[in-house]
């Protein structure tokens, strides 16, 4: 079996400084080389054509991009893509391709399946596997036909992303730096239940977006929805948040799932105004789309369109966010869910 070489892709400038160092080779090599990853973005070592023949041997001894294909797609009707990889343990994970008009999104995944077991996901019945590192997270942007066309990413694929901060971290940091993808943080928005540590954490090492998981106003039936409310509620992830100044950098959103007869009265939107009262935010209104073995129902547009014109006519401003690529099941863990399945299935044949 041939040894197994460290990936650069992921790596920040300094880790790259402190290889180059070892190696022994010139210290301005590291900018070359992050150059290649993050600007020109290449497959192998041999096309960075800049550094000496002697170094670039000397590089791939022991290292290599670390870039990877996705190795299946799902293509809609609408446009939206959904990649499956593979990562080096034989795991999968998805990421969705999302373009509208001039915007171009990338919904990116940050581990293998995912702790939190919320009611209305797929990933979470899968459980958890694994948590992503920078490698992966950034190969799904890497690794895809449309990666130059991308306009937004968001963290919003399988796992929580506060559950693997410290690589989410790592790669929202190559995302914005100069000498990385030099994005805007506000082109990028990171989703989460809600875990306090993560929390505080992004918030005072992140200037991206941030979107929280809120879907019922009441905690009881937060709970019953997002175990993750035991640990954590959502009254307190909110004290929290209005000690932050959101009106300039960065942008708070929440995401609210809309079940039928569950979540989508009225009675909801007027204590959704309640909880968010005083917060500069918006709420993201996301129908819901039914998966496999769960009791939830996705409700009418007439009540979607309702619940906004109350919500948005009494201070909270709220969107609807449009369903896409429904013909390919573009929601979270449908894809790797069914391709473990089918592994199964082959192995017990």
């Amino acid at each position: 079996m041939a040894d197994v070489k460290i990936p650069l892709l992921g790596k920040t400038l300094s880790e790259i400084q402190g290889i180059v160092h070892g190696l022994g080779m010139p210290g301005f090599t590291a900018k070359q080389i992050v150059a290649w990853l993050y600007d020109k973005k290449v497959f192998s070592i041999d096309d960075m054509t800049n550094l000496s023949l002697k170094n670039r041997e000397r590089l791939k001894e022991n290292y290599e991009i670390g870039a990877t294909a996705p190795i299946h797609e799902m293509r809609s009707v609408d446009g939206t893509v959904k990649y499956l990889f593979c990562t080096p343990e034989g795991d999968y994970i998805e990421s969705v391709y999302i373009p509208d008009e001039d915007r171009a999104t990338l919904c990116v995944s940050s581990q293998v399946g995912c702790k939190m077991n919320c009611k209305f996901c797929m990933t979470g019945k899968q459980g958890y596997t694994n948590s992503l590192t920078p490698t992966q997270i950034l190969n799904q942007i890497y690794s895809i036909p449309e990666r130059d066309k991308l306009t937004n990413i968001v963290f919003m694929g399988m796992g929580e992303p506060f559950d693997n901060l410290d690589a989410v971290l790592r790669s929202l940091e190559i995302l914005t730096a100069d000498y990385g993808y030099a994005w805007s943080p506000k082109r990028i928005t990171v989703s989460t239940v809600g875990l306090r540590k993560g929390l505080e954490r992004f918030l005072e090492e992140s200037d991206c977006h941030l979107a929280v998981s809120l879907h019922s106003p009441f905690p009881a039936q937060r709970r019953e929805l997002m175990p993750a409310e035991k640990a954590f509620s959502i009254t307190e992830i909110i004290d929290i948040l209005r000690h932050y100044d959101f009106s300039k950098q960065r942008r708070l959103s929440f995401e609210y799932i809309v079940f039928k007869g569950v979540n989508d009265s009225m009675l909801y939107a007027k204590e959704l105004i309640k909880l968010l009262r005083g917060l500069d935010c918006r709420i993201n209104l996301i129908r819901f789309h039914a998966i496999p073995n769960v009791d939830l129902e996705g409700t009418d547009m007439e009540s979607m369109l309702a619940f906004r014109d109350y919500l948005t006519q009494h201070g909270v401003f709220a969107t609807i966010r449009a369903s896409r690529g429904e013909d390919i099941f573009a929601a979270c863990g449908m894809l790797s869910t069914a391709k473990r399945q089918a592994e199964k299935n082959k192995e017990t044949n």
